[in-house]
């Protein structure tokens, strides 16, 4: 009969081959095709109220 601790070492052999999220395969050959969602969008200004909150200057 096993205990609990053995149980518990036990556990990680059953599942160790279990992927849960799904096969990914990596091309590094190949380039992704990102198109405008590679544009990062540029940083707001901060106004002199935001500093002003933060107590950092601008």
């Amino acid at each position: 009969m096993l205990s609990g601790e053995d149980r518990r070492r036990l556990t990680a052999l059953f599942w160790s081959n279990v992927n849960p999220y799904g096969t990914f395969r990596l091309d590094m050959d190949k380039r992704l095709d990102l198109g405008s969602a590679a544009v990062l969008p540029r940083p707001r200004p901060r106004t002199a109220a935001a500093a002003a909150r933060s107590g950092t200057e601008t």
